[in-house]
């Protein structure tokens, strides 16, 4: 009897325990979710905040707006202090909370405040038509095309965009007027890229390979400013270029 006594006890004991634990957790779940629900306040930006504005400057184009707690940013600001000494190094539109983490100190204003993670800055050379120099501007994104040669052929080349929409850190320099008329169009230019390690490593092999004997397979190509869009990636050999919009008939009356 005592022996059935004491299994009951035990069970009542584990189903307070239980009860405890399961009251404890709903509590704790409640005031998780009340906390989310709170408002608190943080700063949006009144006007779009431009790269290079400084945060002195920013005060004025900042307003207070009460949001939930959940929907606050990492990096959310409730104070123009918080960017005293710094300079925006990323746009921030109307609208959008402020976030600190837009903000660099000025000594890390320019190209090193634009690479983060896998980001490199790469410098390459080329001429006035290779890097669309005059053209070209800082920001602006482009991409990489190129022919490569078939690696123990005389005349078997491959062409394709091996890279898309890189950002251009440094545009080339603007040609001096009337040098399309002197022919500095060959004259060497520079154009700084943001690219990925890999990508670097990639560009890298095919201007090694394109310079070998014919530097001016490759160019790069301006990209739209908005609503920029991507065709299906393919390969260009002389057979695609020669059949591309032939007819079935077409190309049976040729025989290829």
């Amino acid at each position: 009897m005592a022996y059935r006594a004491r299994n009951i006890l035990i069970a009542v004991a584990l189903a307070a325990v239980a009860a405890l634990l399961t009251s404890f957790y709903v509590t704790s779940y409640k005031r998780h979710v009340q906390r989310g629900e709170d408002h608190v306040t943080v700063l949006v930006a009144k006007k779009d905040i431009n790269e290079g504005t400084s945060g002195s400057d920013v005060s004025g184009l900042l307003t207070p707006q009460d949001v939930p707690r959940k929907s606050v940013v990492p990096g959310a600001i409730s104070s123009a202090d918080d960017l005293a000494g710094l300079v925006a190094t990323q746009p921030t539109l109307e609208g959008e909370q402020v976030t600190a983490r837009r903000f660099n100190p000025r000594t890390q204003v320019g190209v090193r405040a634009q690479l983060t993670g896998t980001l490199r800055a790469v410098s390459m050379e080329g001429d006035q038509n290779q890097l669309l120099a005059g053209t070209l501007k800082d920001g602006d994104r482009v991409d990489f095309v190129t022919a490569i040669k078939k690696p123990g052929s005389q005349d078997i080349y491959f062409s394709r965009i091996f890279v898309r929409d890189v950002k251009v850190l440094q545009a080339p320099s603007t040609p001096p007027a009337g040098s399309k008329l002197t022919g500095a169009a060959n004259s060497n230019f520079a154009v700084m890229l943001a690219l990925t390690d890999n990508q670097a490593q990639k560009i890298q092999y095919l201007l090694a390979n394109a310079g070998s004997d014919g530097p001016d397979r490759w160019h790069l190509e301006l990209r739209p400013v908005s609503h920029d869009a991507d065709s299906s990636d393919h390969l260009d050999s002389y057979e695609s270029v020669l059949r591309d919009g032939l007819k079935a008939a077409h190309r049976r009356s040729s025989g290829r």
